[in-house]
């Protein structure tokens, strides 16, 4: 077995970064659409980048959860 060391792993990932990310992504992505089907791994797809977008707000804009949901979601009547 070969055994990479620390200084080459981070100058691989230095160098490849996005390569390595898109193939991740696209492994992943191949493995739900075989598993669960194409519309419910899309559903899935969505869902992830909204937490990834309401997480990204709160991160940046230090918002809370109720806030966010509130600006966008319907009111209520009553």
């Amino acid at each position: 077995m070969v055994w990479v060391s620390r200084e080459a792993m981070r100058e691989i990932w230095e160098n490849h970064r996005y390569k390595l990310l898109g193939a991740s992504i696209g492994l992943v992505f191949s493995v739900l659409v075989m598993t669960i089907g194409l519309l419910w791994t899309f559903f899935v797809a969505v869902c992830v980048f909204i937490g990834y977008q309401v997480g990204k707000r709160m991160d940046e804009e230090k918002e809370n959860l109720a806030d966010i949901l509130e600006r966008y979601l319907p009111h209520g009547r009553g």
